[in-house]
């Protein structure tokens, strides 16, 4: 929880990473986090040309990396969020090789729900240097009713 409130505060504070990979089995977090960062990086104006929503099961690590390397328009960032990122979990690993070196101008957000990625692999550890990874783990009946009182 406290994790969730310097990410928030972060953002406000425009003090943007390139790659959000938000992934776990809570998927309450992954949904406050994206949702804020959808709402308050860009104007409503720059929405239009440089904010894109890509559903992972419709699309390609090829295709994510493309949109994420173009450049924003009239704009400091360009936003792109890839809601159901879980269903690229064959070849997410893919992504290793763009968040080597992100697109500086560019705030990937990974929607990656109800699953984790293996920490021990490439794409993990990469995603740790360059940007931020957030796991929101799953509540536990002893833990629901403090988690109650804190939201």
């Amino acid at each position: 929880m406290d994790e969730v409130k310097q990410l928030i505060e972060d953002i406000q504070k425009k003090k943007l990473k390139p790659i959000y990979f938000l992934m776990g089995e809570e998927p309450y977090y992954i949904d406050r986090i994206s949702e804020f960062i959808d709402q308050n990086v860009l104007s409503d104006d720059e929405k239009g040309f440089n904010q894109m929503v890509i559903y992972g099961r419709d699309a390609s690590i090829d295709e994510i990396v493309s949109n994420a390397k173009r450049f924003p328009m009239m704009a400091e960032y360009q936003v792109v969020i890839v809601k159901e990122a879980q269903d690229l979990s064959r070849t997410i690993e893919q992504l290793a090789d763009y968040a080597k070196n992100p697109q500086p101008s560019t705030i990937l957000v990974l929607n990656y729900k109800y699953k984790t990625i293996d920490k021990r692999k490439t794409l993990y550890k990469t995603l740790q240097k360059t940007g931020v990874v957030f796991e929101s783990k799953k509540l536990y009946e002893n833990q629901v009713a403090d988690w109650i009182r804190r939201v």
